[in-house]
């Protein structure tokens, strides 16, 4: 029986930067769905179990940081990883307390995001229930020290 492949969630309440990333990840071969707001992608119902989530940290109603609360309310395993064009040290702590596996300035750098997508995938696919203490892919992008 053939395995489903991961989808990676957009969600970006920017038109252009969900064309564009769907573009990116359309190029690296993998599936994706792209979603305007956090509200919009829960309201869907839509139950992904495996894939990742890339998400702005500013938008309209729920916040990416409310939207990974949310998922972690939820024990969703999803890996988060947030963009933001509104960096500072503050969003950076929270993201990473919050657990997200990446941290990516606005414009952000492809090749770099899509690494950390497939880190999450991997680490996704290959994780037990206990969490792995293995190290996490840095960039200059990721607040994981």
């Amino acid at each position: 029986m053939p395995t489903k492949r991961p989808t990676i969630v957009l969600i970006d309440d920017d038109a252009s930067v969900r064309r564009a990333l769907g573009r990116v990840m359309t190029s690296a071969g993998l599936d994706y769905l792209a979603f305007e707001s956090a509200d919009e992608f829960l309201a869907s119902a839509l139950v992904v179990k495996s894939g990742c989530i890339v998400a702005d940290m500013t938008l309209p109603g729920l916040s990416g940081l409310d939207l990974k609360h949310a998922l972690n309310a939820r024990q969703s395993r999803l890996p988060l990883i947030f963009l933001t064009a509104h960096d500072t040290t503050e969003s950076r702590a929270a993201a990473h307390e919050a657990g997200a596996e990446g941290y990516f300035r606005k414009p952000v750098d492809t090749q770099a995001l899509l690494d950390a997508i497939h880190w999450a995938l991997n680490e996704q696919q290959t994780s037990s229930p206990i969490p792995s203490t293995q190290p996490q892919p840095q960039t200059a992008d990721t607040p994981i020290p």
